[in-house]
C-alpha cells in the first residue's frame, strides 16, 4: 500500500532518510536492522547487540499483548528491525508505516528473504494521518521516530486514535531535556533535518491529555552519550572502507555531529528512554 501527499516537515524526513550518504551510513556503521539508540551491557559492545537489546526491552512492555494473531502498528518502521523481531518472537501482524520507499522496499525484500512477508505488511505513509480506522490495534509501536514529526501532537493523537480499549502505546524518542531551550540545541539537530526535539514533559502531557493510563516513561538517557561514543569509534574504525559509499564530506560532518551529540548527552540537555502507557 502508499499513500501520497504529505507536509514540509515530513518532505524533509523522507529526503533525509532517501540520501546516500544517510542510507549507508545507518546499513553500515549502525546495521541496517534496528536504527536507533542502543542499551549497552559493556565496554565497546557492538552496535547492533545493543540496538536489538533497546527492541527486547520494549518489547517486555508490551508482551502480555503481543500474542499470536495480535494487530501491532510500528510508526516509522525504519528498515524493519523490530517490525521482524515482534513477527518472528510473538507470531504476530505487524503493519509497518514508514515515509520512505526506499526503506521500504529494503524492508520488504528482508522479509521475504526471511519467510515473513506473511505476517508483516509494509506501508508507505504519513504518520500524521494513520490509513486505518479508530481502534484497529493491539498495541502501537515507534522508535526514534516522533523527532522526525512537523507536529507531535498530531502524531501522538493519531497513534491513541487507532488503538483498542486497552490497547498500549509504546515508543522511544530523541528527547531535548526538559527546561532545554531549542536554540541550545540547533547545532545537535541539524543533522536530523529538524528545528528542536520535544522533551518528556511534552510527551507525558500530552498522553495524559489523549486519555492515555498508567502512563510510564523509564529515562535512559545516561546510554546516550555511550552511544554516540560507539557510533563514533566504529565510524573512525571502518573510515577507509565507509569511504567507497559515503562521500568524505557527509563522513567528516558526520563525525562533527556525533561528537555534538556526545557533548550534549554529558551536559545534561538530551534525554532518551521508553514511554509505555495503555488506552482506557
Amino acid at each position: 500500500m502508499t499513500f501520497k501527499g504529505g507536509s514540509r516537515g515530513e518532505d524533509v524526513a523522507r529526503d533525509y532518510y532517501e540520501t546516500s550518504d544517510v542510507d549507508a551510513f545507518y546499513a553500515h556503521v549502525w546495521g541496517g536492522e534496528d536504527i536507533h539508540n542502543g542499551i549497552y551491557a559493556e565496554a565497546g559492545e557492538a552496535v547492533a547487540n545493543a540496538s536489538r537489546r533497546t527492541v527486547e526491552r520494549v518489547a517486555g512492555k508490551v508482551a502480555d499483548l503481543l500474542k499470536p494473531g495480535a494487530a501491532v502498528l510500528d510508526m516509522g518502521s525504519g528498515y524493519g528491525g523490530p517490525a521482524r523481531y515482534l513477527a518472528a518472537t510473538f507470531d504476530c501482524t505487524v503493519t509497518a508505516l514508514n515515509i520512505s520507499e526506499a526503506q521500504n522496499r529494503h524492508h520488504r525484500d528482508v522479509n521475504a528473504e526471511r519467510g515473513l512477508a506473511g505476517l508483516i505488511d509494509v506501508v508507505t505513509g504519513s504518520f500524521q494521518n494513520v490509513p486505518y480506522d479508530d481502534g484497529h490495534f493491539d498495541v502501537v509501536w515507534s522508535q526514534e521516530a516522533f523527532c522526525h514529526s512537523p507536529d507531535r501532537a498530531r502524531t501522538v493523537t493519531e497513534a491513541v486514535r487507532v488503538l483498542k480499549p486497552g490497547g498500549a502505546l509504546v515508543f522511544t524518542d530523541l528527547m531535548a531535556a526538559d527546561g532545554v531551550p531549542a536554540k541550545t540545541l540547533e547545532a545537535v539537530v541539524s543533522r536530523l533535518r529538524t528545528n528542536e526535539l520535544a522533551t518528556p514533559e511534552f510527551y507525558l502531557r500530552s498522553l495524559a491529555a489523549s486519555g492515555m493510563a498508567r502512563i510510564e516513561f523509564d529515562d535512559l538517557s545516561e546510554q546516550m552519550g555511550h552511544h554516540y561514543e560507539r557510533l563514533i569509534e566504529e565510524v573512525r574504525a571502518h573510515e577507509q572502507e565507509l569511504r567507497a559509499v559515503i562521500s568524505p564530506d557527509y563522513l567528516t560532518a558526520l563525525l562533527t555531529s556525533l561528537a555534538l551529540w556526545v557533548d550534549a548527552a554529558d551536559r545534561g540537555q538530551l534525554r532518551w528512554g521508553i514511554f509505555h502507557c495503555r488506552r482506557s
